[in-house]
């Protein structure tokens, strides 16, 4: 039987995912969200500006809503490669992958998926099963990918890739990460936010990185799998 603490977590994202509607707005009466952190305007100009660095004649934007065996980050790869085969050189193309809803964990410091844990929390599972206590898909090991070429988020970074994780998200799994653990949202919410690892850029939200990343010539890619 699933908890209370997690009926409430899905049916609140359930409506956010598909609009506030009268059979809906009372997820956001959950106690968990009260402490949730105000919007940060400096993250949005941040944002703004990183938004202007999408470069090349070979744009696209990945869904990644959820972790998805970290096809988010695969396909990713992908894209660069079947370019470079095609001859154009990384610096004329530009993947994004946006991590939102269930995939911001892969945004995260290892940390962190182990003081909460995060696998657990977002079920991120091994090829036996087992959840994983670390990020394996910033700087992958040996069996994470299915194939030991693909490359993690930190080397396609160093590539041109650009990765966004969801600020709104980060908020809201944080805020009940807070009230399962008896502590104060806005101070689990910095300590999220603070895990952020290196070359990922914090949006407003998925779903404005998504159009904005379209806005800017990216095709439009859904990474995500609801299974």
């Amino acid at each position: 039987m699933e908890t209370t603490n997690a009926t409430s977590r899905r049916k609140f994202m359930g409506a956010m995912m598909l609009g506030a509607t009268a059979s809906t707005l009372s997820a956001f009466s959950n106690p968990a969200l009260a402490g949730m952190a105000d919007f940060s305007h400096s993250i949005m100009n941040d944002a703004e500006a990183w938004m202007k660095t999408i470069k090349g004649n070979h744009r696209v934007v990945y869904d990644g809503s959820y972790p998805h065996k970290g096809f988010p980050i695969i396909w990713n790869w992908a894209y660069y490669l079947s370019n470079n085969e095609m001859g154009s050189p990384d610096n004329d193309v530009t993947a994004m992958t946006v991590l939102r809803h269930d995939a911001i964990p892969i945004a995260l410091h290892d940390d962190l998926w182990k003081k909460y844990p995060l696998g657990e929390m977002f079920h991120v599972k091994k090829a036996d099963g087992t959840v994983y206590d670390r990020n394996p898909y910033y700087e992958p090991q040996e069996g994470d990918f299915p194939l030991p070429m693909i490359q993690g988020i930190k080397d396609m970074i160093g590539r041109g890739a650009m990765f966004c994780v969801c600020n709104l998200a980060l908020n809201v799994y944080s805020s009940f990460a807070a009230q399962a653990a008896g502590k104060d949202p806005g101070e689990v919410y910095e300590e999220w936010k603070a895990a952020v690892l290196p070359g990922i850029q914090i949006v407003p939200s998925g779903v404005w990185a998504l159009g904005r990343a379209q806005e800017e010539g990216c095709g439009y890619i859904f990474a995500g799998n609801i299974v």
